[in-house]
This record gives C-alpha cells, sequence and structure tokens, in this order.
C-alpha cells in the first residue's frame, strides 16, 4: 500500500458550545491539517494522487474555513467546531473530491497546536 500526505494550515475563530471551561469563549488558533491518501497501485505517472492536485483540493477546502468565525460556517452554525468535528468534515470533502476506485483519503489530521491533535480515519 502506498500512502502520500500533503501539509497545509489556516487561521479562525471558533468556541466551543457546552463546553465548561477557557474554550467556551471565542478564541483563534493556527491550525495545521494533514491529509493522507493511499492506494494499491500507483497510476500511469507512478503516483498515488499528483501533490499539485492533492494541494489544490485541499486548499479549496480550508478556503471555506479560513479566516472565519468557524461557529458561523454550516455545518458548525449546529454541530461544535471541535478539531474532531473539522478533521471529520475535512476528511468527508476530501473524500467527495479525491477518492476514486483506485485511491482514498485514509485519514485527516487537525493540530490545535503544537502538541494537540485530532485524527479522522478510515477504518
Amino acid at each position: 500500500m502506498y500512502e502520500v500526505y500533503k501539509e497545509s494550515d489556516f487561521s479562525g475563530a471558533h468556541n466551543l458550545r457546552g463546553y465548561k471551561g477557557k474554550c467556551e469563549a471565542v478564541h483563534g488558533h493556527n491550525w495545521r491539517v494533514q491529509v493522507y491518501v493511499r492506494a494499491a497501485e500507483l497510476d500511469e505517472q507512478g503516483m498515488v494522487v499528483d501533490f499539485t492536485i492533492l494541494g489544490a483540493r485541499l486548499e479549496d477546502v480550508l478556503a471555506e474555513l479560513d479566516h472565519k468565525d468557524i461557529n458561523a460556517v454550516p455545518p458548525f452554525d449546529t454541530v461544535n467546531p471541535s478539531s474532531e468535528n473539522i478533521a471529520r468534515y475535512i476528511f468527508d470533502k476530501m473524500a467527495a473530491a479525491l477518492d476514486d476506485a483506485r485511491r482514498q483519503v485514509s485519514r485527516v489530521l487537525v493540530w490545535e497546536t503544537d502538541r494537540s491533535c485530532a485524527v479522522y480515519q478510515r477504518d
């Protein structure tokens, strides 16, 4: 199995509804995002996915969140914008854009800080 990843980042504000602690107040992060794509076989060029394509799709998804109040961006207007839920959101968007019969998005890591990361991955 081959696996590649692309990394990017975005900045945004959020607050966690129903949370008792500092994160219930509006605050911001510079999130770092890693998207992994896997394939059992390579394409005609010997790639899982072209890094340019992977990066462009990732930038499209992150543009929806970048420099926004994430609590106002659907589905986070009703779903708590935790790093776990943001990882699932990015995973679903990336899988819709990239998955095909040969390759699949395998996991997304969302780093809220340099030492705190949430992962959403395919079973």
